[in-house]
């Protein structure tokens, strides 16, 4: 009788209780519509470019379902590929949903990849949400707790690292060392409002859950700093300075770049392009073959990247300088790579537009 009672237990410690992203909206709307409109709304089913980068990978596993489709019931079958992903399947539509993040108890650290481990509940009681908020309100609906892990842990699951099945780290946002609490700070600023339609408790503010990032202008301007020197010699010097808490380059799609250019009466008079060097990004080979997505990749090709709150100076000698002469210092990201887009059948899509996120402009004297 006892072993049945315990077998029993471990049965119903589950996710018995599944809250959908629109079931979070009754209370929390302005929340709601924030993350609607963030990237963590954004999965297989409605993100383009992500649907064709895993069908591109296989058609048949969906590996990236462990952070991008989380809160699926079947993520090791999806995983393993004896299923695929199901557009009727709300736990599967809600991308990275709000039930799962507020889930996550701690975070297992692993070599290939961070684990989440899930808070377990009691069936036929109502689930208990992880935050950060103190003495938060009670609802019908669920139960809310101040775990003091979940602000340590809540990004690192997925944000952490990545290594592919050849054991190449193929995306890296932290290093082993960090906490959530600095990306919560960046990425979640408080922002005016409380976080609950009845805002019983007069809260003046509350975490953004626009997850603010790289498709933001005001994220790319925080995102670097650019410093121009112009010796006598006509050595032009330009300081480039990573302001995040991330290396510049985290994942193998993205593209950054400096550009800097000289004009005189309106023409472009030199240009830094031919500099290998001030382009950022990572390519990939499989044995000798070079390969677009790094899914297989053995090593890099290419590799060049600015760590957290690191600098780069660059010394180009300009012969030809003259006064009057304006000299206009750029820097630019690339959501998605020509070449990427190119082998996914997104080549039209304007994912490889420039994203200016600082300039700065002077005028030789």
């Amino acid at each position: 009788m006892r072993i049945f009672l315990l077998v029993s237990i471990f049965f119903s410690l589950s996710w018995s209780v599944y809250l959908s992203n629109k079931s979070c909206k009754e209370c929390h709307k302005d929340i709601y519509n924030e993350y609607q409109r963030s990237y963590h709304s954004k999965g297989y089913f409605n993100d383009i470019l992500h649907r064709q980068i895993a069908d591109k990978i296989s058609n048949k596993k969906y590996d990236c379902a462990v952070c991008h489709m989380p809160a699926a019931q079947n993520l090791k079958a999806l995983v393993k590929g004896t299923e695929r992903p199901s557009s009727s399947n709300i736990r599967q539509t809600d991308a990275i949903s709000c039930f799962l993040c507020h889930e996550i108890a701690y975070v297992k650290k692993a070599h290939k990849y961070n684990h989440i481990i899930l808070t377990k509940q009691t069936e036929g009681y109502k689930p208990s949400l992880y935050g950060e908020l103190k003495n938060p309100d009670e609802n019908d609906k669920h139960s809310s707790l101040n775990n003091p892990l979940y602000k340590d842990n809540v990004c690192t699951g997925c944000h952490a690292h990545k290594r592919n099945k050849n054991d190449l780290l193929i995306f890296k946002a932290m290093s082993d060392k960090q906490t959530s609490k600095e990306c919560i700070k960046c990425h979640m600023p408080y922002i005016p409002g409380g976080n609950e339609n009845m805002n019983k408790r007069a809260r003046t503010k509350h975490r953004s859950h626009f997850f603010y990032g790289v498709h933001n202008d005001e994220m790319r301007k925080k995102s670097v700093d650019l410093e121009l020197n112009l010796s006598k010699k006509k050595h032009l010097i330009i300081t480039l300075k990573n302001k995040m808490t991330h290396p510049l380059i985290i994942q193998s799609a993205r593209e950054m770049y400096l550009r800097v250019l000289v004009k005189r009466d309106g023409k472009i008079i030199w240009s830094n392009k031919k500099d290998k060097n001030s382009y950022f990004k990572y390519d990939y080979l499989k044995g000798k073959k070079e390969v677009v997505i790094p899914y297989e990749a053995t090593s890099y090709k290419w590799f060049n990247n600015l760590g957290a709150k690191k600098s780069k100076v660059y010394d180009y000698f300009i012969e030809d300088l003259k006064k009057g002469d304006t000299i206009t210092a750029s820097f630019y990201i690339i959501i998605a790579k020509k070449e990427c887009l190119d082998d996914i059948g997104l080549s039209s899509s304007g994912l490889d537009k420039p994203l200016l996120a600082k300039k700065i402009i002077k005028i030789v004297k």
